[in-house]
């Protein structure tokens, strides 16, 4: 409490709660602590600077704010572990021993803070801060990322052409799939067909003859196995092609289909005011009031 002075707890007052009860902690000399952690210090400095805020509202002056802080230090530390019964003879002797400090309207608002604060809620007070407390806290870090920044009000579109601009990309990229499919099925075919050959000519050892010398016969065969492994890749492509062809129509008409029920642009603002269309009927009866006017 020697640091505590009437300008340091009027400092205390003027603060935020935060910043005060932190300006506070420096002036009592303590150390920095964990809030979470440590509950029983948080609560006694909760304690203290609630006694500033009562001396203040009360009309102390700043020198008897000190002494009603340094009351409530006393009071909070000799009553640690007594019964309800010593504590109340321990405050009214403590209110004697500060009758020289504070006139009789100060000290029964003193008397009447405590009775209604400390003694009313004594047994909570001894054990909050006459008991260690076994505190298990978990903290866990939440990265929270923050939404994309939306694109301005003017490039935005109706909640239908949305759906439909993204139904026709949709079948857009199913079509660039299809033709995908169809490329690299050619790729694998065409290779297929070169190995199959390759097995063909290496099954009649031609390559292992020093001069090698084909009979009508074996030449017949190979022709045929060739003619034979190209037709069955290029009827294996063909009816894939056929099929691609057919899932790629159906796909446009699909596409044909969607643009012909594709919802109405949203109308641009009006920034002007629009010509008013004249009927026929006024127009004339204007026209006649001009040649009358003309004669």
């Amino acid at each position: 409490m020697a640091l505590l002075t009437p300008q340091g707890v009027k400092e205390v007052f003027q603060f935020q709660k935060r910043e005060g009860r932190e300006h506070l902690r420096r002036l009592l000399n303590w150390e920095e602590f964990d809030e979470l952690r440590d509950a029983r210090r948080s609560i006694l400095l909760d304690t203290l600077y609630e006694s500033v805020i009562f001396a203040v509202g009360k009309g102390f002056p700043w020198v008897e704010v000190v002494q009603a802080v340094k009351f409530t230090e006393e009071l909070l530390r000799e009553t640690k572990g007594r019964s309800i019964t010593e504590a109340v003879a321990i405050l009214g002797g403590k209110l004697r021993d500060y009758q020289r400090r504070f006139n009789t309207s100060r000290l029964l608002a003193l008397c009447d803070y405590f009775h209604n604060t400390f003694i009313r809620h004594y047994k909570l007070y001894q054990y909050v801060l006459g008991h260690e407390q076994d505190v298990n806290l978990t903290v866990t870090r939440v990265e929270v990322c923050r939404p994309p920044q939306p694109l301005p009000l003017a490039q935005g579109a109706g909640r239908d052409q949305w759906r439909h601009e993204q139904q026709l990309a949709a079948l857009d990229t199913a079509e660039a799939q299809k033709r995908t499919d169809m490329l690299l099925l050619r790729e694998a075919l065409g290779l297929e067909q070169t190995q199959m050959l390759r097995r063909t000519f290496e099954g009649q050892d031609v390559a292992l003859q020093p001069r090698p010398t084909l009979r009508r016969e074996v030449l017949e065969h190979l022709v045929s196995e060739a003619i034979h492994v190209q037709i069955a890749c290029l009827k294996e492509l063909l009816q894939y092609e056929i099929q691609a062809a057919f899932d790629i129509l159906d796909l446009r008409l699909q596409k044909k289909t969607l643009n012909l029920n594709a919802p109405l642009p949203l109308l641009p603002a009006i920034t002007g005011s629009a010509p008013r269309e004249v009927s026929p009927i006024v127009s004339k009866v204007s026209k006649g009031k001009k040649a009358k006017l003309k004669k």
